[in-house]
């Protein structure tokens, strides 16, 4: 196949629908002001911005999202034609760091958000960057943070799929990218800390899993809406971040990937993956409304 990653992630939209934490997407709700200034990083092809949209979330509100792949972009300019009148809403690819420098002295945001993101960069250098772009008491929601667990079920064999999965989250423990580290397997659990000594306040926290299976029953083509090929995306992923590593036999590693694909197009593949959501607040030097630095952990509820 040849895997296009603007597809992958149109069919992540449904995943991440079931995933998201109901609690903390709620308290977001609870606190964002009327007509926020948002800015999202790394927002992809723009499911976000319609996620908000649909749920109302928004109904009037300035909204930059960016992103460093062009064709991210250009698909989200196709697919987000039809905004509400109350949304100005500014698209553009450039490189994170680039823009942060760039915007420097502008007017800062009222909410940041970073969806299936962070897990990407290196989280204590970059926050402090981040939230240099909100104004102070301003919001933060940090979504679909991987934290250390990937599994496929039915097992083929139980030492290699362990085998297979401590070296795939290695891959993201060791990741450069510009020289820079780029990755932590287990960034959610990690979050709690690098948000406190960043200086930010959690107002919540929990479980935002994907879990992904077939229903026959419910939709003739097993996996729903587009979940086969954001299945196939994934096991291609782990099969090139690990193709030829020297502690993997490789006629092994081969033949289990195509047990993999040939399991997916049976419907027979289930797919888990850990991750957390937070969302909380920004104080800055001249905030002083909050009340301490609490914070709720609750259990994931589906919408």
């Amino acid at each position: 196949m040849i895997y296009d990653f603007p597809r992958y992630l149109a069919a992540k939209k449904t995943v991440d629908d079931r995933a998201l934490n109901a609690h903390v997407w709620q308290t977001l709700r609870q606190h964002l002001p009327p007509q926020p200034a948002i800015l999202e990083i790394g927002a992809g092809i723009g499911t976000m911005v319609e996620r908000l949209i649909e749920q109302r979330f928004i109904t009037s509100a300035s909204y930059t999202a960016i992103d460093n792949q062009a064709e991210n972009i250009a698909t989200a300019r196709q697919r987000l034609t039809h905004l509400p009148s109350g949304i100005h809403l500014t698209l553009e690819a450039i490189d994170l760091f680039a823009f942060i420098e760039r915007e420097q002295g502008q007017r800062p945001y009222d909410l940041l958000i970073a969806h299936a993101f962070l897990d990407l960069m290196d989280i204590p250098a970059t926050l402090p960057l981040l939230f240099s772009r909100l104004k102070p008491g301003g919001l933060f929601y940090f979504s679909i943070n991987f934290d250390g667990v990937t599994t496929l079920e039915p097992t083929i064999d139980p030492i290699l799929d362990a085998q297979i999965e401590q070296l795939y989250h290695q891959t993201m423990d060791e990741r450069l990218t510009g020289g820079r580290p780029s990755g932590d397997s287990r960034s959610g659990r990690h979050l709690f800390t690098h948000l406190r000594q960043a200086g930010a306040h959690i107002l919540a926290a929990g479980g935002s899993d994907w879990v992904v299976f077939a229903k026959p029953d419910i939709h003739p083509a097993g996996y729903p809406a587009d979940e086969k090929y954001f299945l196939q995306f994934i096991v291609e992923t782990m099969h090139r971040a690990l193709a030829e590593h020297p502690a993997l036999d490789n006629a092994q590693f081969e033949d289990w990937i195509r047990q993999r694909q040939a399991q997916i197009e049976a419907g027979e593949l289930v797919y888990i993956a850990h991750q957390l959501d937070f969302v909380g607040r920004w104080p800055g030097k001249d905030f002083k409304s909050l009340q301490g630095n609490s914070f709720i952990i609750r259990e994931k509820q589906d919408f």
